[in-house]
């Protein structure tokens, strides 16, 4: 039986797997200059945004939404700098942030300390930031296309000491319901820098996997254009299933049983969080093209006791489907 790994790079591949694969946002790693000043996900990062978890309903790690470091899209060759990287000791820092990873699972990894469309919206804010894209797009493009040169800098340093076996980028363009910026937005400013990059490590051979929550289904005909090899979390907001049918194995989705399904407060029983996990199943797998990804449920003991059932459930039935 092939391993883990060998699993999920068949299907990351194109190829019917043996088993259904897993996957999993945090085998990416990146170097860890990229944390800044942050601890616990609080404080500056390298561009001097300033993170906080005060607000969050989830404790996630948000920019200070009354602090903005560019007002005027205009300005961002006096506000955005990159650190100084080339005194960078990469051997003991690539030993050093991939001590604790399992040799056994897949490692994915990239250069970007975020996407292009969020670095915008931490810069500036929502409101600036894409009023910024309607008045000044010329200008949004010189930025995410300077950002850009200064990640793909470091590309061949990063590829030479930690050795990912395949790319990860993420650029979070989507709430629940629709994209943050209309299609025409995307593939002007947008699409094109997100295009650059990954072309970077296309061009050595690397399969990519590319993040995005929420309703992002407009941009998928771009993205496998691109060459990206995967998408996650491919969340229920999206018709999964016209998905599949149109991209078949050109795509392989990441979908998830949506923590929300099996949060305390929700009136659900262990059959039908089972119940959940199949009709996923029996949707995606056959055929290949599919790969499943549980959210972490928490510290809350009801939703660890459900996340239990999904993972039990899928164990139950990966290896059945092909």
């Amino acid at each position: 039986m092939l391993s883990e790994k060998e699993n999920f790079m068949r299907a990351l591949g194109g190829e019917v797997p043996e088993y259904i694969p897993r996957y999993n946002i945090f085998w990416g790693v990146r170097p860890s200059i990229f944390t800044g000043e942050r601890v616990d996900g609080v404080g500056k990062d390298i561009w001097g945004v300033e993170w906080t978890k005060e607000g969050s309903a989830i404790e996630a790690s948000l920019p200070r939404n009354d602090y903005f470091i560019l007002d005027d899209i205009r300005r961002w060759r006096d506000v955005i700098k990159f650190p100084d990287y080339s005194h960078l000791d990469w051997e003991a820092m690539a030993k050093k942030d991939l001590k604790d990873r399992d040799p056994e699972l897949p490692r994915g990894g990239g250069v970007a300390a975020g996407g292009f469309f969020q670095s915008l919206m931490a810069f500036m804010g929502f409101t600036e930031g894409l009023i910024a894209c309607y008045e000044e797009p010329e200008e949004v493009k010189a930025l995410v296309n300077y950002i850009c040169d200064c990640y793909l800098s470091l590309a061949d340093k990063f590829l030479y000491h930690y050795k990912p076996e395949y790319i990860t980028f993420g650029d979070d363009i989507a709430h629940e319901r629709n994209p943050f910026v209309s299609l025409e937005t995307f593939q002007d400013i947008f699409a094109p820098v997100w295009r650059r990059y990954i072309k970077y490590f296309k061009d050595k051979g690397f399969l990519a996997a590319h993040h995005n929550c929420g309703h992002f289904e407009a941009f998928l005909d771009d993205l496998v254009d691109m060459g990206f090899n995967a998408w996650e979390p491919a969340q229920a907001s999206n018709d999964l299933v016209a998905i599949k049918k149109k991209f078949g194995n050109k795509l392989l989705i990441s979908a998830i049983v949506e923590s929300r399904n099996f949060l305390p407060h929700m009136d659900v029983s262990e059959g039908e969080i089972r119940h959940m996990v199949k009709d996923l199943l029996d949707q995606m797998a056959p055929g290949g093209g599919f790969a499943f990804l549980q959210v972490s449920p928490g510290e809350d003991p009801i939703a660890k006791q459900r996340a239990a059932w999904v993972e039990d459930e899928f164990q139950k039935l990966r290896f059945t489907y092909y």
